[in-house]
């Protein structure tokens, strides 16, 4: 069986774009809980990446490449979807940590140190470290943040939507700019891991590498980057309501 894409048989295509699978497999698992398994996620991709095969048409304007990486992100996201892979208890922590970064910068006018938050929330600077770590899943949204006057499910409408385009979603809420803030205010170093990231499509690996430091590390760097904008966008509180912006 031939495809228009490249006019490789399905075999071949499946061969050629596994690494495409895994690649984006690995850029998601930071926005993940430690909960949920690399192989998990590729195993959806590669789902998607089926699908993909067996729905592009030449006509349809766009690189068989594209296309893919469109429906294997939107595999792994229906995977996860059917499963509850944010506990409950880690959301409260990191709402603890919004809530102290929020006050901390209020009364000092300056962002603060891990130690000062660790010491504001009681607890010992490798505690809250580690709090971080297992902050990975945290988002810079949530469907609370995002719920609109008519209720629309955030989730339905954008993070399975192939054609969705997180920069545009932005500008639904007026965030853009106020992200844009937030990102110049955070310390160089976590400032340098989301450009790492969202800009140079690096992984927590290879965020390590550049920044010296270990992939644990860059992963609490996140997490730290995070929860800043969080708290920044949304004044460290537990809701809001009718705010579109970049899920994580």
């Amino acid at each position: 069986m031939y495809n228009a894409a490249g006019q490789l048989n399905k075999d071949q295509l499946v061969q050629r774009f596994a690494p495409l699978v895994r690649r984006i497999a690995c850029h998601l698992m930071a926005r993940l809980p430690a909960s949920v398994q690399l192989d998990d996620l590729v195993q959806n991709g590669m789902l998607g990446l089926l699908d993909a095969i067996g729905r592009f048409e030449a006509g349809m304007g766009a690189q068989f490449e594209v296309y893919a990486a469109q429906r294997v992100r939107g595999a792994m996201l229906d995977g996860l979807r059917e499963n509850d892979w944010l506990p409950r208890s880690l959301r409260h922590n990191c709402r603890r940590i919004e809530v102290a970064i929020a006050q901390l910068e209020q009364e000092n006018g300056r962002v603060p140190s891990e130690k000062e938050l660790a010491d504001a929330l009681g607890m010992g600077l490798a505690d809250y470290q580690k709090m971080l770590q297992d902050a990975r899943g945290h988002q810079l949204v949530y469907l609370e943040d995002l719920v609109t006057e008519r209720g629309d499910d955030f989730l339905e409408r954008h993070l399975a939507d192939d054609a969705a385009d997180p920069a545009k979603l932005f500008e639904e809420g007026n965030l853009r700019q106020l992200l844009v803030q937030a990102i110049e205010l955070l310390p160089e170093r976590e400032r340098l891991m989301m450009a790492l990231y969202y800009e140079q499509d690096l992984n927590l690996r290879e965020i390590g590498a550049v920044l010296g430091v270990t992939e644990s590390r860059a992963c609490q760097l996140h997490s730290q980057a995070v929860l800043r904008l969080r708290a920044r966008l949304f004044g460290g509180s537990v809701t809001r309501t009718t705010k579109v912006a970049r899920h994580g």
